[in-house]
């Protein structure tokens, strides 16, 4: 990282010094601005803390969001953070928020330090090191889905309170769905159309099965708080454990979208050297994740767990992939998101992999096959 200043890390810091103040009651100072990087609509710094009246930490991190972002997706993370920031520390998901503003776009975080980004893991070729990081990363998602299960009016009302001005009007936003639920319906409307440019036919009752998948956002029994993208680039390991990282999209949806996402995702960055474990390192994700959230939800069987997950990698697979044929740069944020044509052939098959392991319809796990054969033509030749 490097350190900079110019005119916007100044405003940056600026904001940032505003909103403690007014928590504080008195002023605050932040200097040693270090840029983190961000998302292209956000600056993200680490600033140290020159005056502590408040007792913080001696750095913080401050979150920013440029003009072009919509008000609405800053009020859901500003919500998102104030809903996980109230949870019992050992199931916060990430860090806490000391202050935010919507007006000026700014929000001041707890900061985590440095650690090592999941990403850095899964490229380890040791084995055992990248079994306990995705051990650990199941965990985590458990405990946080463990712990916010039933809290979806409490992030609700947070949503309404956070987007009311000082004249008492508000931001009007849902607090289901996020912006990747809006791309996924988008994905599977356009079933037909991926299909005839690929020339492919599918076996009846595929698109079916993608349309049922799209009801785990708004529906579904296992509805837990989730940040949306729980990918590898979104999580930081450090002294406390897991850590996942930016709530822009936060939501409440059914759990299994996040196990199904972490299980699409995190196998194109595993080494060269590890690869060939991936069956076993997803079973360590399920298992850790299944023990963390198998006393709230005990009822459903093991099988019926594993196919509905299923459904909701499915889903995911076939969202990459509609951004990738078409071009699309509306994911380009997401972990999900790649340009990378291998990747998603390597989704395909590991899709097929675990249709087989789960014992899903056989149709579906044919198309998962024909997907794979079809896209490598279509790509490769």
């Amino acid at each position: 990282m490097t350190v900079i200043a110019d005119d916007q890390i100044a405003s940056v810091l600026g904001a940032a010094e505003a909103v403690l103040a007014k928590r504080a009651g008195t002023m605050v100072r932040l200097d040693d601005p270090e840029d983190l990087g961000g998302t292209g609509r956000s600056t993200v710094l680490r600033a140290r803390v020159l005056d502590n009246p408040v007792s913080l930490d001696r750095t913080v991190v401050v979150k920013a969001f440029d003009e072009q972002t919509p008000a609405s997706q800053v009020l859901r993370e500003i919500a998102s953070y104030r809903y996980a920031t109230a949870l019992p520390t050992n199931s916060r998901p990430g860090p806490q928020l000391l202050a935010s503003e919507l007006a000026a776009r700014v929000l001041v975080l707890t900061d985590l330090g440095h650690g090592r980004s999941m990403v850095e893991v899964l490229g380890s070729t040791d084995e055992d090191e990248v079994g306990r990081g995705v051990s650990a990363w199941g965990q985590a998602l458990g405990r946080m889905h463990a712990a916010t299960l039933g809290g979806e009016d409490d992030f609700a009302t947070l949503m309404r309170i956070s987007g009311r001005d000082r004249g008492g009007k508000g931001i009007r936003v849902t607090a289901t769905g996020g912006g990747i639920a809006a791309e996924a319906s988008a994905s599977v409307a356009a079933h037909e159309e991926i299909l005839a440019k690929l020339d492919l036919t599918l076996p009846s009752g595929s698109r079916e099965f993608l349309a049922d998948a799209l009801n785990l956002f708004d529906g579904g029994d296992f509805r837990a708080f989730s940040p949306a993208d729980v990918g590898p680039e979104n999580i930081l390991i450090n002294g406390a454990g897991v850590q996942f990282m930016d709530y822009e999209w936060g939501v409440f949806r059914d759990a299994t979208l996040d196990v199904g996402y972490a299980l699409a995702t995190f196998p194109a960055r595993l080494s060269v050297e590890v690869l060939g474990a991936r069956q076993d390192l997803e079973r360590l994700l399920y298992d850790a994740w299944r023990g963390e959230v198998k006393p709230l939800w005990p009822s459903i069987s093991e099988q019926n767990l594993a196919r509905r997950i299923f459904k909701a990698r499915a889903l995911w697979v076939w969202l990459s992939t509609y951004w990738m044929i078409r071009g699309d740069q509306s994911g380009h944020d997401w972990a999900l998101h790649t340009t990378d044509a291998r990747v998603v052939l390597s989704r395909w098959a590991d899709l097929a992999d675990a249709g087989e392991t789960v014992g899903a319809i056989d149709e579906i796990v044919d198309a998962a096959d024909r997907m794979q054969e079809t896209l490598r033509l279509y790509w490769f030749g």
